[in-house]
């Protein structure tokens, strides 16, 4: 682990990400199509219209300086744990920046002061426990912010304050307990969000109203043990729900109400036993919209009259199932080992 040094040279590490080495490679063969032999000990360049594209990997050195027209710089895989602040000082048009596969485990408040036109931000997989406050006070344009698999184990709202374009948020493979309120107050063009595979046990209720327009909303991977009435009543929008290998055990009447495009829902892998009646009257009898399928698998499934309502359903969308071999019935002991499907189209 080390800091960046201009004179420093990194050492190896392995390529574990694929779209990270697609990238690369596209970006070797554009160079080699421009009649450019690239050193390996330096950082891969190309040229457009709309300014310079930049991608450091081992066993390049990463240089002095960048090209003053940068518009994409991509500096991975090479065990960082610090930035100086003054790291993208001379590159005011940088766009995207990408720092994934480092051991970063802090940022200077003033590291984006120089990159006012910043629109993408991906720190994943490295080091991160917190954010310092004000690092975004000039990253207005920012749309796309992933923080997947940090270490992140709280979250403050003031962090992300100023982000009121952004339209993308990863924050899963985190350590998140908790959220704060008020932390999505402000990102009203919101479409993305992933909290997945986090350690959440609740979340606040006002977490999604700030965001009107979410198409995408990942919780799976975390301790949630109830999905009320007031989350997603907002979300009109709403076309991929994940709630899957939760600890969902009660499910509100209402939960789902508001959904009018809803095109996936995974329930799979949770403690449910029951569902309330009506449940599945706000996805209509007949889920014309859910297009590309519901996942119920892996739960303990009590198949008595209590889920007439959910058969019925089952029955008319029994082509958008996924794992109908896996969604079985827990009990009671006459039925215990039965498919869902086959219990719900007996008379």
């Amino acid at each position: 682990m080390s800091s960046w040094s201009p004179e420093r040279k990194q050492s190896p590490v392995g390529w574990d990400s694929h779209l990270s080495r697609i990238l690369f490679l596209l970006l070797l063969f554009v160079v080699s199509a421009q009649g450019v032999t690239p050193k390996p000990d330096a950082c891969l360049v190309s040229h457009s219209g709309n300014g310079s594209s930049v991608s450091c990997q081992p066993p390049a050195r990463l240089p002095h300086y960048f090209p003053a027209d940068t518009v994409y710089l991509a500096v991975e895989f090479f065990n960082l744990t610090q930035l100086p602040a003054n790291t993208l000082q001379g590159i005011p048009n940088l766009q995207e920046l990408h720092l994934s596969n480092n051991q970063l485990d802090d940022l200077s408040a003033k590291f984006l002061l120089p990159v006012p036109q910043l629109k993408v931000l991906d720190l994943t997989l490295n080091a991160l426990t917190r954010l310092p406050p004000g690092l975004f006070q000039v990253s207005a344009a920012l749309h796309t912010l992933v923080l997947k698999e940090n270490q992140l184990k709280v979250l403050e709202a003031s962090w992300l304050h100023s982000l009121k374009a952004l339209r993308h948020l990863d924050l899963s493979g985190n350590q998140l307990q908790a959220l704060p309120p008020g932390l999505l107050a402000s990102f009203t063009d919101l479409l993305i969000l992933d909290l997945g595979n986090n350690q959440l046990q609740t979340l606040p209720p006002d977490l999604l109203s700030g965001p009107l327009r979410l198409e995408r909303l990942h919780l799976e991977g975390n301790r949630l043990q109830e999905l009320g009435e007031g989350l997603l009543v907002r979300q009109p929008k709403l076309r991929y729900l994940f709630l899957n290998d939760n600890r969902l055990a009660t499910v509100a009447a209402g939960a789902f109400q508001g959904l009018q495009k809803l095109d996936m829902l995974d329930l799979s892998n949770n403690l449910l036993t029951t569902v309330p009646e009506g449940l599945w009257m706000s996805l209509g009898k007949a889920a014309g919209n859910m297009k590309d399928g519901f996942d119920l698998s892996g739960n303990p499934w009590i198949c008595d009259q209590k889920l007439d309502d959910l058969f019925e359903w089952l029955v008319a969308n029994e082509d958008k199932m996924f794992f109908h071999n896996d969604t079985r019935c827990a009990g009671p002991k006459a039925l215990k080992g039965q498919m869902l499907l086959a219990v719900a189209r007996s008379p």
